[in-house]
């Protein structure tokens, strides 16, 4: 049976993503031209598989380069990915952030020592656990604290860099991570028959495509980055129909065993939209998060305005 021709033509996406394995990803511009829309991702997360794929479709018209909301409120990108939480931190100094795309989301769980003594949540009392700091794996080993009776104060967390984890946890210099992908599994991997895996209270990670009130006000840009979320939303639908397909492009994307991928791919969602919950999980946030800053916290109306759906529905609708 003959490919339909949007099968036909991922696949042929898929084959100069491949190939090309990195040609997009350039050095900041000084200024934005109107002829490139520039696009700040993260280089080492599954999650943001998506928006290579439409950036490659996209050819010329659009740029990636290493990079997350700080480059994107320096005017350095028009867009930056980044999870809910660093709206959330990076929006007390600049306010005009604006969250317009949820690429990708990852269920987090925490990896632990089983020789640490550790079997559930409540074993992690007095425990050294390592994450990345006012993350969104930080906020995780909040929640399941809490869920577990618990606070911060009841444990030592620890801020590593996620490439450190594996051998750390597997020396014993701490008990347990809470991280993203591919560090988790690689810590796992690093335990072998000690690991113990602790899921607490369900929490996704959000990561989203954000830009600032002054790209969504300039009919240019705006019309630009709206013509970029049909491309993520057309190539997360590719991405969610043949997984088979994609996942050996981000294994070759991040330089990882095509095994780690499928072994985790379960954990990850791609909708290409704005969860009708994604408000919610960040009124929940904003205490924590203002507590790590240590400022007051925002009222809920400070925190709806960071989420503008307005260019998701303007994409989706055409």
């Amino acid at each position: 049976m003959r490919s339909p021709p949007s099968s036909r033509k991922f696949a042929r996406t898929v084959l100069a993503f491949a190939g090309a394995c990195g040609f997009l990803l350039m050095p900041h511009a000084a200024a934005w031209t109107a002829d490139k829309l520039r696009i700040g991702v993260n280089l080492t997360t599954i999650e943001t598989l998506p928006i290579y794929v439409a950036a490659d479709t996209a050819g010329d018209a659009v740029e990636l380069t290493g990079g997350a909301i700080p480059a994107l409120t320096a005017g350095k990108v028009e867009a930056a990915t980044n999870a809910e939480t660093q709206a959330l931190l990076r929006s007390s100094a600049s306010p005009d952030i604006r969250v317009i795309l949820t690429v990708a989301e990852y269920s987090y769980h925490i990896i632990a020592r089983r020789s640490s003594g550790i079997q559930k949540a409540s074993d992690l009392r007095g425990k050294k656990i390592a994450t990345s700091l006012n993350s969104s794996a930080h906020f995780y080993i909040a929640k399941t604290l809490r869920d577990a009776g618990m606070s911060e104060a009841d444990v030592t967390v620890v801020g590593l860099s996620p490439p450190d984890m594996p051998s750390s946890l597997a020396h014993g210099d701490i008990d347990a991570i809470s991280i993203w992908e591919p560090a988790a599994q690689k810590s796992a991997g690093a335990l072998g028959a000690d690991a113990v895996i602790i899921q607490g209270p369900p929490y996704r990670e959000r990561f989203n495509l954000n830009t600032t009130s002054e790209v969504v006000a300039d009919p240019v840009r705006r019309a630009k980055l709206v013509d970029f979320l049909r491309g993520i939303i057309r190539a997360s639908g590719e991405v969610r129909a043949h997984p088979d397909h994609v996942q050996p492009l981000i294994a070759a994307k991040l330089n990882l065993p095509q095994q780690l991928v499928a072994q985790v791919w379960a954990l990850f969602q791609f909708p290409a939209s704005i969860p009708d919950d994604l408000l919610t999980t960040m009124i929940e946030q904003e205490p924590w998060m203002a507590q790590k800053q240590n400022r007051a916290p925002r009222p809920k109306e400070a925190i709806a305005v960071l989420i503008d759906a307005s260019l998701w529905q303007e994409a989706k609708a055409h």
